[in-house]
């Protein structure tokens, strides 16, 4: 049988569209209540989720206005246009570096989960590595077959997760959302770091976006793409507080988890729907770990362009396995969550944006209606 060939297949811009979201939810939908709730007072946390998602919105436009000045063209190709070969092979490289450390995290964190409530006597070291053989099957095949099943999982997961919290509207007491605007400049600054941080998977239009197959017609759905996660960590920050109240969310380690607890059908057809709703996480951690890695294997393929594909999954398996076990304990590896995801941040904003001004100030690329 021929093997295939990377960058021989197109995806489409729907398929990438809810690529987006797979990657932004990943672990976060779990813990994100309880971040907001702990920096912020009383319930508000959904001032910075939005103010948190337009930013993230707007270098979404960024990003996608960048590409496709460049139509068909990999970051590191319009950036050496943009720059130069040894500036642009930096970036990418420094991407790809990023990308692994955010997959390694992504493991690291489904193994502990997945040992404190489903393999409590089964060392974490096994748990992440059994994910991560999964992960190198997946990414080790077909890059368009990735995003089908991503878009098989993501109404899968948005399905039971908007039933998880239609079964608990009877619990709401809006009074828990009040008072507002109690928060002081200080916590606003913590709770608006933490809410730019959960949306930092968008970086994935940068190096996908060429392999779109009318590129010219994705910048909607790449906009459409970011709001869907905007929506839903709205959704699930504001009946954790109604729910539990903002104390009891700060307290709690996994709200999204115990909001699935409190939920009991009638006739015993699923006496613990939280194991319904872990399965169906671990399919989004699972979606978001193989884009990651992916993303990684595409920008270093981009400068090492005579390695195959299979060299490169067999080089980074065993370092995104280390970094996954890097941490010696949660508080570490929520740390280490913190450092990739501010440098992702932090990186990718000031990468764009320069990216986006030095190519319209030395004219160089497509004109800008090419991107309406």
């Amino acid at each position: 049988m021929k093997s295939f060939q990377y960058g021989d297949e197109k995806i489409s811009k729907n398929q990438l569209m809810l690529a987006i979201p797979s990657v932004i939810l990943g672990v976060d939908i779990l813990q994100l209540p309880k971040d907001l709730a702990v920096d912020m007072d009383g319930a508000d946390g959904w001032i910075v989720l939005i103010v948190g998602g337009a930013i993230s919105l707007f270098l979404v436009w960024i990003m996608t206005r960048l590409a496709l000045r460049f139509p068909k063209q990999t970051f590191f190709s319009y950036a050496t246009s943009i720059v130069s070969k040894k500036v642009a092979i930096v970036l990418t490289f420094l991407f790809a570096v990023l990308f692994i450390g955010l997959a390694a995290f992504d493991i690291r964190v489904l193994g502990h989960t997945s040992q404190q409530y489903l393999f409590d006597n089964t060392p974490v070291e096994v748990v992440s590595l059994s994910f991560l053989f999964v992960v190198v099957y997946a990414i080790s095949g077909s890059r368009a077959a990735l995003f089908r099943l991503n878009m098989m999982f993501f109404p899968i997961i948005i399905t039971v997760l908007l039933f998880v919290l239609l079964v608990n509207v009877k619990w709401v007491e809006l009074s828990n959302l009040m008072p507002a605007f109690q928060t002081d400049v200080k916590g606003f600054g913590g709770g608006l770091k933490t809410s730019v941080l959960v949306y930092g998977g968008y970086s994935i239009v940068l190096f996908y976006l060429a392999l779109v197959d009318q590129p010219k017609k994705a910048s909607k759905h790449m906009m459409f793409g970011m709001v869907t996660p905007i929506v839903l960590y709205l959704l699930v920050y504001l009946f954790s507080l109604m729910i539990f109240g903002r104390t009891a969310t700060s307290h709690l380690l996994y709200p999204t988890i115990d909001l699935a607890k409190r939920i009991e059908i009638p006739g015993g057809i699923l006496e613990r729907v939280e194991a319904l709703f872990f399965i169906v996480w671990t399919m989004g951690v699972f979606a978001a770990t193989i884009i990651a890695f992916d993303v990684a294997i595409l920008a270093l393929n981009s400068i090492f362009k005579r390695m195959k594909k299979i060299h490169f999954v067999l080089i980074l398996s065993p370092i995104v396995y280390y970094l996954a076990l890097f941490p010696k304990d949660i508080s570490e590896v929520n740390m280490f969550g913190e450092i990739i995801r501010s440098a992702m941040v932090a990186f990718s904003s000031i990468t764009v944006v320069a990216l986006f001004l030095i190519a319209k100030l030395r004219k160089v690329g497509g004109n800008d209606n090419a991107s309406k």
